[in-house]
């Protein structure tokens, strides 16, 4: 069967009222081989208006313009057409609408698509040098697809919510939520700032109705987020998040490394058995090195404050293997009285810290076998490392676009995947 361009784009590109004229390659550029495939209106047929969208009567026609498309076999390929003004009764004087065009931009819906689909791949830079197009082109055609995707987001079945924030750049946060139901991890709701204003923003967005229906929200300490979860949602049960109380943890006993080794350095003026001992005692011990471990085998031999204060940070590891809520509890306020008789500084405020949330902490144990706790962790790691991949951003914008594409599990029409 012998099949021609026409052929070919008549199968992928059908535009109602438009005909494919004819086809050029031009290998004069220096950008390389460039396919222009020339497009006129089909004989008899009106255009419609590019407001109202009616058949219209003509009223003169605008110079040719180039609208790029997918490359073809490594080729640049553009439209070329011609595009008619017309008469229309209801808006007046109007260019025609153009099926296959996004306004006065100069590519095609189906080249935005593509490029919105690589850029979920590749940074927004190499997805330009891959196609031949400017970085300009790329971010208007990902903003193209969130905005689509946003104005169609389904949230039927959403019961569990995360909140968190990052550090996106000096000074500046983003407060983020996601939804962590099983089968259903995705990024809902970016803004900017990690005030109560922010994560109250999310509840506007979502209603009342919604924020009804949601059973459980896990988040960290930040206060501002807790009041805004007792108000917005108050059929929610509120669980702080198991990572952020281990990075307290780590925080604590880092503080107290840090200060003893710098008591001992200067009280002897020697190179202290602490030196290099950071992730011995941050990491767990399944997760040391050949190296680590040993060094982790001296320093338990040493009777030190340090050592105190990590013997106490895995003890409290015990707390999240318990099946029973009840002896869950009763193991916390004995390492809570533990703590605070340790006469270290910093362990001591952990305890405190975990009897004034001590509801909060226990609703893990309701939840933990209905909902993915672990998942805003580790969308968190999936967030960051699309941010370093892309290189990072200069506009707040920029970096909620990027990152409702990446992690929003957005709906997309059928033909974005078409040249995939």
């Amino acid at each position: 069967m012998h099949v021609t361009l026409k052929t070919l784009l008549n199968h992928v590109e059908p535009w109602k009222g438009f005909v494919y004229e004819s086809s050029r390659l031009d290998n004069s550029g220096h950008g390389g081989a460039v396919l222009t495939i020339c497009l006129r209106p089909r004989c008899g047929s009106r255009g419609r208006c590019g407001h109202c969208e009616r058949p219209t009567p003509g009223y003169d026609q605008q110079p040719a313009r180039d609208f790029q498309f997918v490359p073809l076999w490594g080729m640049a390929v553009t439209f070329r057409y011609a595009p008619r003004r017309l008469q229309c009764p209801r808006c007046g004087i109007h260019v025609e609408h153009l099926p296959w065009a996004l306004g006065k931009r100069p590519l095609t819906k189906s080249f935005a698509w593509f490029l919105a689909h690589w850029a979920k791949r590749l940074s927004w830079q190499e997805t330009a040098r891959a196609f031949q197009t400017s970085w300009e082109a790329v971010y208007r055609s990902v903003e193209m697809a969130v905005d689509r995707g946003r104005a169609r987001v389904d949230l039927t079945g959403l019961t569990a919510a995360g909140v968190d924030e990052i550090h996106w750049q000096k000074g500046k946060f983003l407060t983020l939520v996601y939804q962590i139901n099983e089968g259903a991890k995705r990024l809902l709701y970016i803004t900017e700032e990690r005030k109560e204003q922010s994560l109250r923003e999310f509840f506007v967005w979502l209603g009342k109705e919604r924020s009804a229906l949601i059973q459980f929200i896990c988040s960290d300490m930040w206060k501002p987020y807790l009041n805004v979860i007792e108000r917005c949602a108050p059929n929610a049960r509120n669980i702080l998040d198991r990572y952020h109380i281990a990075a307290k943890m780590n925080q604590a006993l880092d503080k107290i490394r840090a200060t003893e080794t710098r008591s001992i350095a200067k009280r002897r003026g020697v190179k202290t058995v602490l030196t290099h001992s950071r992730w011995c005692l941050l990491k767990r011990p399944e997760n040391l090195t050949d190296t680590q471990s040993l060094k982790l085998k001296d320093l338990l031999a040493c009777n030190l404050k340090t050592i105190r204060a990590y013997l106490l940070k895995e003890e409290f590891r015990f707390f999240w293997e318990y099946r029973s809520s009840a002896w869950a509890e009763k193991f916390m306020l004995q390492w809570c009285t533990k703590a605070m008789r340790s006469r270290l500084e910093p362990m001591k405020r952990i305890a405190r810290m975990l009897r004034a949330h001590k509801p909060l902490i226990m609703n893990w144990f309701e939840a933990r076998e209905q909902i993915s706790l672990g998942a805003v962790e580790g969308l968190n790691n999936r967030l960051k490392a699309s941010i370093r991949n892309s290189y990072g951003f200069r506009t707040a914008n920029a970096i909620k676009v990027m990152l409702y594409h990446k992690l929003g599990a957005l709906p997309e029409p059928v033909f974005a995947h078409r040249f995939c």
